[in-house]
């Protein structure tokens, strides 16, 4: 069952920004897991010598790391005006 949002949804409400970014982060996740998974499916099922795959993992993970940490930890929903 997809969220509901109880009010027009607008970029500018802190709340749905913050809802926005994490499901954003979520379609990033499931992406590299199916990604990554067929790559290393279709390297072991042909025995072949694919050395940039480690490459291609270990980028695309760390890549994926630096957004879960913007969105979990750096990321600012505070309303655009008013001081903490």
């Amino acid at each position: 069952m997809p969220p509901r949002w109880s009010r027009i949804p607008d970029r500018q409400d802190p709340e749905y920004r913050r809802l926005d970014d994490r499901m954003t982060f979520a379609t990033h996740v499931a992406a590299f897991a199916c990604v990554n998974s067929g790559l290393w499916f279709f390297h072991t099922l042909n025995h072949t010598s694919w050395d940039w795959l480690v490459w291609v993992t270990a980028i695309s993970g760390a890549i994926l790391g630096l957004h879960g940490v913007y969105i979990f930890a750096i990321a600012d929903y505070s309303p655009e005006g008013k001081q903490p």
